[in-house]
């Protein structure tokens, strides 16, 4: 047989598409060709591929040797199609039998020795190969991850010679056995650390119950940073479809994703000096950026008027759809980026305005220029704005501790749980339509929401977050009518559109 041919699987985005992997043994002067748009990593498989099969001991065809990976529009990169050529060198040459070659889906980078390192988006493509209906041969290492798609045959293998076994049928591959826990328990900060600020924890509590985001503005040490490190903690447990596309995620990422972290909550914290492509995703293979790494987790931005302009105002179309799409010039994706940002800051340059020292000496023209660096439209799309004022000495001297994060995350989930059945989602994630079915005011309510929509120049979008953070605290105080009270307190968080 001169020709063989294998299935494996490329990246596009969250997508795996299928890739079919060809190769053709015929007579002339040696060569080996690999076309169907590879890039370097996989051009370079030539090299790899050769030194693995007679390291292995297997009989490299002195042939005029071609390798096509179809479809030929769709760009390949990195080394998990080392596994799937070598293997299609050995069946066109009658190395080894091809009749099983369709059953399987093939990735895997390969050693000069022939071991197999492991690859990046094994979760996603075994998602794609479960759904086709094919077993999916790849490296032990990325067998745990793999094996998170529930009910899909995953076949880990060390290296080449395992895999020209069980397809020679002389010793199968044994199925992964690994199990990832349902109910995962994790560690969080605890919110019983953090001394006083007992009105920022109140709008902590807010936030997580609805999925809401936040702006803190306070001095140094004031707590910001140590709050918005608990904030995950007072989640409310992820879905295992959450879960799921997290981890997918996550193991697009040039970091990989850690089987142990999976049902956690993601943490992102990017430096004020990332890039507006590190935040939102990019590069010549589109991969996530931290606002994707973020999906279904928390994005933390300290010190948020240090961040460029122009990466900040990236953040507003996906705070609105909750997706962000990377146009380049030959690669297009899309992925999700469903997160909530907690954002930091400090109220002026030197970051004591206000406090009770009186050690700021900043000049208001400073002070305007400072805030300006974020702009209206941003502002206008985060949730909460929070005065988070330094702490008080007594609260600060006293040994008892706060409320637990336990505590406020059992009111969390049974306010997340009434969204659900009401409306089968949560608060922030409400349509324009929506809001009005399920947010309506009482009459009281209406008329102090006129008030401050006239006092305080909110804008359409101001105004319907608003009524989302009243329907909120409304959960929280297991009502099913907004009252005044709590159009009153989702006003009080929406006082710095003027300030800033």
């Amino acid at each position: 047989m001169s020709l063989a041919v294998l299935h494996s699987r490329a990246l596009a985005g969250m997508d795996a598409p299928e890739v079919t992997v060809e190769v053709h043994l015929a007579g002339g002067l040696p060569s080996f060709t690999i076309v169907g748009l590879p890039e370097t990593e996989v051009k370079e498989a030539r090299d790899r591929v050769r030194a693995a099969l007679v390291n292995a001991h297997f009989e490299f065809p002195a042939r005029r040797l071609t390798v096509n990976l179809a479809p030929a529009d769709l760009p390949k990169e990195s080394g998990r199609f080392d596994l799937p050529i070598a293997l299609g060198i050995l069946a066109a040459s009658g190395q080894l039998p091809a009749n099983r070659l369709d059953d399987y889906e093939f990735a895997g980078e390969l050693s000069l020795t022939g071991k197999l390192r492991p690859v990046r988006g094994a979760l996603a493509m075994t998602y794609k190969a479960h759904r086709r209906g094919r077993a999916f041969i790849l490296p032990r290492a990325s067998a745990a991850e793999a094996s998170l798609v529930r009910d899909a045959q995953v076949l880990p293998a060390n290296n080449l010679l395992e895999v020209c076994a069980h397809l020679a049928q002389r010793e199968n591959l044994q199925p992964y056995a690994g199990e990832a826990a349902t109910e995962p328990q994790f560690e969080y900060p605890d919110l019983a650390d953090v001394k006083g600020q007992a009105h920022a924890r109140r709008a902590l509590e807010i936030a997580a119950a609805g999925g809401h985001s936040l702006l803190m503005v306070g001095p140094p040490g004031a707590g910001k940073s140590m709050l918005a490190a608990r904030f995950a903690g007072i989640l409310p447990p992820m879905s295992d479809a959450e879960a799921l596309e997290s981890a997918a995620l996550q193991s697009l990422g040039s970091g990989g994703f850690r089987v142990e972290r999976y049902g956690r909550r993601p943490f992102r914290n990017p430096h004020h000096s990332a890039s507006s492509v590190a935040l939102v995703g990019g590069g010549s293979d589109p991969r996530p950026g931290e606002i994707s790494l973020a999906h279904h987790g928390v994005l933390f931005l300290d010190e948020l008027p240090e961040f460029e302009r122009k990466v900040l105002e990236t953040l507003r179309e996906p705070l609105e759809s909750g997706r962000v799409a990377i146009s380049r010039a030959a690669r297009q994706a899309e992925f999700p980026a469903q997160f909530q940002l907690v954002a930091a800051m400090n109220p002026c340059p030197c970051g004591y305005l206000g406090h009770y020292s009186g050690r700021c000496r900043c000049t208001p023209d400073r002070i305007a220029s400072y805030r300006g660096r974020i702009s209206g439209p941003l502002l206008d799309r985060i949730d909460i704005h929070l005065e988070v004022p330094a702490v008080a000495q007594d609260d600060l001297l006293r040994q008892t501790s706060g409320e637990s994060s336990s505590a406020v995350r059992n009111r969390v989930v049974a306010a997340h749980q009434l969204q659900i059945d009401r409306q089968g989602k949560g608060n922030s994630k409400l349509a324009t339509r929506e809001i009005d079915r399920w947010c309506a005011p009482d009459a009281a309510a209406e008329g102090l929401l006129r008030q401050a929509i006239a006092k305080l120049n909110l804008s359409a979008r101001a105004y319907h977050r608003v009524l989302k953070l009243a329907r909120t605290i409304a959960d929280l105080a297991r009502s099913e009518s907004i009252a005044a009270a709590h159009v009153a307190e989702a006003i009080q968080y929406r006082k710095l559109d003027r300030a800033l």
